[in-house]
């Protein structure tokens, strides 16, 4: 009997891979060629039924509906499986005490806007106020003067500006500095508190029917860059805070916890424009030199 190379449950995903034509781009028929024979391997050792294969496609297409202009279901999809933070990780590995990276979040929809060191970026000024400080470096301790330091946060209740927008200051809570002549950063704002991920969707059905709560701890949240180096993407996390072992979305790093301790000083609140008592913390970022590039070749 000749050979036509049909589909069959056997060869499934030869066959589809023999299907990609030869233009197809490298790295594209790579991965494309690994996700077909993962795909098909799972199908087969589940012995997926039409049933399930229906309500997968429905609940990826829910999915996509949930998506707007201020929240990705998608990313949190990504999020709660563990596959932003297993990425970030192959893709940003720490070495020579460079400040691990972790995931972006849902919530950084919006630009920061350039605030002057010192600033506060408590529009409201609700919450328990705190300075946080900190100083950009590169791996050998060179201070990186001019580096971005792009922050944002939730609030006191555990909300973005972008969620209650009709309740936060446009822009609350969040801000992009300066670093100084000796990398150093410093600016206002108020402790967050931990909070669950918009979990009315189809990802928070997901966690409901496999036993999972839905909270992040608190933390604020960092992109620092600087030129001729490595940009990194992180968290400062609460020490103590609930949640802090079981992370919704697997983005705790010890290296990233920090304690944020209260100072009861009447004359240095004054000074620094906050209500006493107050609460600080200081957060180094160490970034490691961008590899040069190579020429092309002829």
């Amino acid at each position: 009997m000749t050979d036509r190379g049909l589909f069959t449950e056997e060869r499934s995903a030869e066959v589809v891979i023999d299907s990609l034509g030869p233009s197809t781009d490298l790295r594209l028929r790579e991965i494309l060629t690994s996700l077909i024979q993962h795909l098909h391997e799972f199908v087969k050792d589940v012995q997926l039924t039409e049933d399930e294969w229906s309500k997968g496609i429905e609940f990826l297409t829910r999915t996509g509906h949930t998506c707007n202009d201020v929240r990705q279901e998608f990313i949190l999809l990504s999020d709660v499986l563990g596959v932003s933070m297993l990425v970030e990780t192959i893709n940003h590995r720490a070495f020579d005490h460079a400040t691990e990276q972790t995931v972006l979040g849902p919530f950084h929809m919006v630009d920061s806007p350039p605030r002057a060191l010192g600033d506060t970026i408590a529009l409201d000024g609700v919450g328990e106020p705190c300075l946080v400080t900190g100083r950009v470096t590169g791996a050998d301790g060179t201070p990186l003067a001019g580096a971005s330091v792009d922050v944002w946060q939730a609030n006191a209740e555990g909300f973005y500006d972008v969620q209650q927008p009709d309740i936060q200051p446009e822009l609350n809570l969040r801000g992009l500095f300066t670093t100084d002549d000796e990398g150093k950063f410093w600016f206002r704002s108020i402790v967050p508190r931990y909070y669950p991920i918009p979990d009315d969707g189809p990802v928070g059905e997901l966690l409901a029917v496999t036993g999972r709560h839905p909270n992040r701890p608190a933390h604020i949240h960092f992109i620092v860059r600087a030129d001729g180096h490595e940009p990194v993407t992180t968290h400062l996390f609460v020490e103590g805070s609930p949640y802090i072992d079981s992370d919704v979305v697997f983005g705790v790093k010890e290296s990233l916890i920090r304690e944020f301790p209260v100072v009861d000083d009447p004359e240095r609140a004054a000074q620094l424009g906050l209500d006493n008592p107050f609460r600080t913390v200081h957060f180094d970022v160490t970034l490691l030199e961008s590899e040069p590039r190579k020429a092309d070749q002829p």
